[in-house]
This record gives C-alpha cells, sequence and structure tokens, in this order.
C-alpha cells in the first residue's frame, strides 16, 4: 500500500470520508470490469461496484493493511459477486425488459453486430464467446480467472483477494483454463492467427 493510500485511509478512519471519493475514482474501473466479467450484465456490474464500495466504506475500520487496499477491495467485489451470482441462480430470468418509463413491459432487445466491418464482427464475436463461455465456469474458476488473466493480478494478489492458498489459486486457474477451453472449443476456427 502507497503511503499516500495510507494516508488517505487514515484520514477516513478519523472521519474525513472525502478521502475515500479518491480511493472510489482511482478504483472504480478495475472493480466495475471485475463485477462485469464476473456477472456478464453491466447494471449488474454498477449495482455490484457499488455495493462493494458501500461495504469496503463501512468496513475501513476492519481494514489491517495486511494487504494493499486493491487487493482487500477485490475481495470484497468477488464475494458481492458471488453471492449476486448465488442469489440469481435462484431467480429465473425474463425475456421481458420493465422500464421506468409510461411505455410499459418491453422486450429485451439483441444488439444488431451486421452492420459492422467483418473484423470488427469477428472482433465481437469473439469477444462474446469468450464473454458467454465465461458465464458458463463455476463462480470459483471464473474469479480466479478475471483476476489473474484479465485484471492482470499476480497469484499471490489473487490469493489474498480470495483468501486462499496460492496451490489453491494455481489449481483452480489451470482447471478454470481448461473449462475455458472445453467452452471454446466448438469455436477454436474463430481464434485461430
Amino acid at each position: 500500500m502507497s503511503a499516500n493510500e495510507a494516508e488517505i485511509i487514515r484520514q477516513c478512519r478519523a472521519g474525513d470520508s472525502s478521502g475515500f471519493d479518491l480511493l472510489v475514482r482511482e478504483h472504480y474501473t478495475r472493480a466495475y470490469n471485475t463485477a462485469f466479467r464476473m456477472l456478464g450484465d453491466a447494471d449488474s456490474a454498477a449495482d455490484a461496484t457499488q455495493a462493494a464500495f458501500v461495504r469496503a466504506f463501512c468496513s475501513l475500520g476492519s481494514f489491517r493493511g495486511d494487504s494493499s487496499f486493491s487487493t482487500w477491495l477485490y475481495r470484497i467485489v468477488a464475494n458481492v459477486c458471488l453471492d449476486e451470482l448465488r442469489e440469481s441462480a435462484r431467480q429465473p430470468t425474463s425475456l421481458t425488459l420493465v422500464t421506468d418509463d409510461d411505455e410499459g413491459p418491453q422486450e429485451r432487445s439483441i444488439p444488431d453486430q451486421a452492420a459492422d466491418p467483418a473484423r470488427e464482427a469477428t472482433r465481437h464475436e469473439r469477444q462474446a464467446l469468450v464473454h458467454q463461455a465465461l458465464q458458463r465456469l463455476a463462480p470459483e474458476h471464473r474469479i480466479v480467472l478475471v483476476l489473474y488473466d484479465l485484471n492482470g493480478f499476480s497469484y499471490q494478489e489473487v490469493a489474498d483477494a480470495l483468501n486462499m492458498p496460492l496451490g489453491t489459486v494455481k489449481s483452480r486457474l489451470s482447471r478454470a483454463r481448461n473449462a475455458l477451453k472445453e467452452e471454446l472449443k466448438p469455436h477454436l476456427e474463430l481464434f485461430e492467427p
């Protein structure tokens, strides 16, 4: 943890919450991206990111500083996302989108990517396939892939963020990569150079 970050946290603990805004600005994008990759939905990711920052703010007094603030925060983000995934597994997904306006319920729209040039369409298709494949992985596999491969955390940072032994992180990451490879096997032609 940087000296500046430690000072901001000290000030927040002393009652000056304005410094927490700096921490939010510094970590929001990566926290949101982590949540989005875990949950697969922009609105859910935004809600989870906000919930994670609220939890972090409320729990700042229990932050011991054994790891960096970001590692501690991503543990909270991961826990919020895992809670959300457990809850959503119990809830059916509707194809009807309910809006706050007077138009009433509407069908969910699926973006049409047919108008894009061929290369851009292929890139979007690859991204969509990887995103969908990630969503089909078990949450404990998905989180290690997101943190290590997509967010660039070290093995130790992932272990700290998920509060698990280093060997468990490595074995889960290996199993997660194999599972992702299996999910993408029918589409390998899109991933060849």
